[in-house]
C-alpha cells in the first residue's frame, strides 16, 4: 500500500534529523576542545543528507499519464556523509595555555555556538514536522479502518 511507504519516509526523515542533532550536540560539546586524537583543535562537523527512491514530478505525471500508477520503490532521506568544516580556526591569544604556540596563540575550534543552536533548533523542528506527518498518516489509516466497519 502506498501509504504505508510514507511510515518509512517519515522514519527516515526522523533517524537523518537525529543525527543531525547528535552532530550539532558534538560539536557544542567540543566548543573548547584543543586536542584530538588526528592531532590539533576539534573541527566543527555537518550532515549532507540526500533524497534516495523519490522520483521526479515529471516522472511521476509520465508513469500517471500511461497508467502505471504509482511506484512502489522505496523513497526517504539518508545520511550521505559527514564532513568536517573547512573554515580556519580561531587563534586566540593565552601564553599560560598548555596548547599555546612559541607566540602565546592557542588554535580553537571553528564551532561558533549561535550557529550551532540554530542547526539545533531547526533538525528540532524538522524532527516535529515528521511526527506530524506520521500522526496525520496513521489518523488516515484509523480513519480508512472505521469506514469499513
Amino acid at each position: 500500500m502506498a501509504f504505508l511507504s510514507s511510515f518509512d519516509i517519515c522514519a527516515s526523515g526522523l533517524s537523518a534529523q537525529r543525527l543531525r542533532m547528535d552532530i550539532a550536540s558534538e560539536n557544542i560539546s567540543n566548543i573548547d576542545t584543543t586536542r584530538t586524537e588526528a592531532g590539533g583543535a576539534y573541527r566543527r562537523k555537518t550532515v549532507v543528507f540526500e533524497s534516495y527512491g523519490s522520483e521526479s514530478f515529471r516522472e511521476v505525471m509520465r508513469n500517471a499519464a500511461q497508467g502505471k500508477g504509482i511506484s512502489s520503490r522505496p523513497a526517504g532521506v539518508r545520511v550521505a556523509d559527514i564532513v568536517e568544516d573547512d573554515r580556519e580556526m580561531k587563534m586566540v591569544y593565552n601564553p599560560g595555555h598548555p596548547d599555546a604556540d612559541e607566540s602565546g596563540f592557542v588554535e580553537m575550534p571553528n564551532v561558533d555556538l549561535l550557529k550551532e543552536t540554530v542547526d539545533a533548533m531547526s533538525a528540532t523542528r524538522s524532527y516535529d514536522a515528521n511526527i506530524t506527518a506520521l500522526n496525520a498518516i496513521k489518523l488516515m489509516a484509523q480513519k480508512a479502518l472505521e469506514i469499513g466497519k
